[in-house]
């Protein structure tokens, strides 16, 4: 796998690389601010681009803006985001037809490597990966409470899963349970959420977001 790397701390920076080197993982790009990813991904070609969301000059964007550009190059390279902040639009704006792997994590998943580098993997192969937080910080909300009070203790735990991209096998080995229980619990939440039943992980991710999308403008309206 070869993988280009958009990180402002040099330190942070330096620590990914040297891992994924020891992976056997060929690290084809190293910056420190998002102007000259673009430019990597049409000569390097990388698989996979790992890209902070707040970087140089303004500390705002930059990261997700230029990871929406690489998207549109059509290249096939997938985008891992990561941030310190739980910014479910940014996560929105990745995932909703992006034509290749897609993942946004906090910063501090990197520090579990084993977590960090089976997001890597997973957005290679052209799956969907979103932290868990965002999916806590969508529930947190009365509406979505309420919404969820539908769902059985372990249904929003297999809801969660679903919305951080795990397949149903995924989702097996998390819980360690049969793969007709996760199908059962999986058409129940689809059936009590009313969400659309498609056979396409990335739909199933993106249904969820829509979901929860529009239990949180239902509050802001409330409001």
């Amino acid at each position: 796998m070869r993988v280009a790397i958009a990180e402002d701390s040099a330190l942070l920076r330096a620590g990914m690389a040297r891992l994924l080197a020891d992976e056997g993982i060929e690290v084809v790009a190293s910056l420190s601010d998002a102007t000259g990813m673009l430019e990597a991904v049409r000569t390097a070609r990388p698989h996979v681009v790992i890209m902070d969301v707040r970087m140089p000059p303004t500390f705002t964007d930059e990261g997700i803006r230029a990871a929406l550009e690489i998207q549109k190059l059509g290249a096939g390279t997938a985008v891992l985001l990561l941030s310190q902040y739980v910014e479910p639009t940014y996560a929105e704006e990745l995932v909703r037809d992006a034509p290749a792997g897609a993942g946004y994590l906090l910063k501090q998943r990197v520090g579990d490597f084993e977590e960090f580098l089976s997001a890597l993997h997973r957005v290679r192969n052209g799956e969907t990966v979103l932290d868990s937080d965002i999916f806590k910080q969508f529930v947190g909300s009365p509406r979505e409470k309420r919404a969820t009070e539908l769902l059985t203790p372990r249904e929003r735990q297999v809801l969660e899963l679903m919305a951080t991209g795990l397949t149903n096998s995924g989702i097996v080995n998390r819980l360690a349970i049969s793969e007709r229980a996760v199908e059962k619990h999986v058409t129940s939440i689809l059936g009590k959420l009313r969400i659309p039943n498609t056979g396409e992980n990335h739909r199933r991710v993106l249904a969820v977001l829509d979901y929860l999308r529009g239990m949180e403008k239902l509050q802001d309206r409330a409001d």
